[in-house]
């Protein structure tokens, strides 16, 4: 069983969390013929736990699917790409009225999606570790999404987001698939953000390596290369995707790269987009190279660079920093 339609196979844009997928996905569904899905993995909700969606429970951050015991995502995400949403599934969990609102969106987004033959564009940065078994059992296109590590351990600080290694290490296939992950066994239960996210940065990259080397459908895309050239990159892009170029999804892209002046641009930084409300925002190229480093002292950038250069030791701790062994 896999993914593909009639209008080609489906898209699922990932890297870790302030990648940049949330705008890569937004670029991409300009096309106009996409269905854009925020972010079905995601734990929390919105925008993750709509069965409606994704008819599956997904129980970690960062889940991982495979070949072993697969079946249950397979059939969820079968759904999920073929664009038939599951009405009953949702209305067994969510009744409120704005899970209603939510069902008459995502359903009506789904279903002219699929009449009108597009295809769908997961932006989901908690799949990245399971983005080989998208490729191949579902035939996804992946865009897989690296960014310069200082700019996204600073971009995490700046939203006082943390990740518990323990979510990682606690999924026993995932560490089978995917050894490197056990570099992180030291910083369970650490108290040390900026360790933990450089950490993280340097292990996802492994893992992106070996997945790229693996799967030819995954085709890594640094962000500050789409950042510094978008049109040219996403031409590139969707060439690959097989997507339609046109002169809409051009400007939309120059749009998008330009600095959001005004006061009700700021006010709709986060909006709905698609099936959900995503971090996608119009911006100033020089500022998201900049990446919010100004909240980051000498010292703890060097710590960063230290800890993700190619031969770095691993985890020591921060300057200043806390930390607490094995919870």
């Amino acid at each position: 069983m896999n993914g593909r339609r009639a209008g080609g196979p489906p898209i699922l844009v990932t890297g870790l969390p302030r990648s940049g997928t949330s705008w890569a996905g937004k670029m991409l569904a300009a096309s106009g013929e996409a269905v854009y899905v925020n972010e079905p993995l995601n734990p929390l909700r919105p925008p993750g736990r709509s069965p409606g969606v994704l008819d599956a429970t997904v129980s970690h951050r960062f889940q991982y699917i495979c070949a072993d015991g697969e079946e249950p995502w397979l059939r969820a995400f079968s759904g999920t790409v073929g664009l038939r949403y599951g009405y009953a599934a949702e209305l067994r969990r969510n009744r409120r009225p704005g899970d209603l609102a939510r069902l008459v969106r995502n359903a009506s987004s789904f279903t002219a999606g699929r009449m009108l033959g597009h295809r769908a564009l997961l932006d989901d940065p908690f799949a990245l570790f399971s983005a080989g078994w998208f490729a191949e059992r579902l035939d996804c296109r992946v865009v897989l999404l690296v960014r310069d590590p200082v700019s996204l351990v600073a971009s995490w600080r700046r939203l006082g987001w943390t990740v518990d290694v323990r979510e990682l290490l606690g999924q026993p296939l995932l560490v089978r698939d995917h050894p490197c992950l056990r570099e992180l066994s030291p910083l369970a239960g650490s108290r040390d953000g900026l360790t933990t996210t450089a950490a993280l940065w340097r292990v996802a990259g492994t893992v992106t390596e070996t997945l790229a080397g693996r799967h030819p459908g995954v085709r890594v895309v640094r962000y500050e290369d789409l950042v510094t050239d978008p049109v040219n990159g996403y031409r590139d892009l969707y060439a690959w995707c097989g997507l339609t170029w046109s002169c809409r999804a051009e400007k939309a892209i120059i749009h998008a790269s330009r600095q959001a002046r005004s006061p009700r641009a700021r006010a709709t930084a986060f909006r709905w987009h698609g099936l959900s409300r995503t971090a996608y925002r119009p911006m100033d190229p020089r500022q998201a190279l900049a990446g919010h480093r100004d909240r980051l002292t000498p010292d703890e950038i060097a710590h960063i660079l230290a800890l993700t250069r190619p031969d770095a030791p691993h985890h020591e701790a921060s300057p200043g920093s806390v930390t607490t062994g094995d919870g």
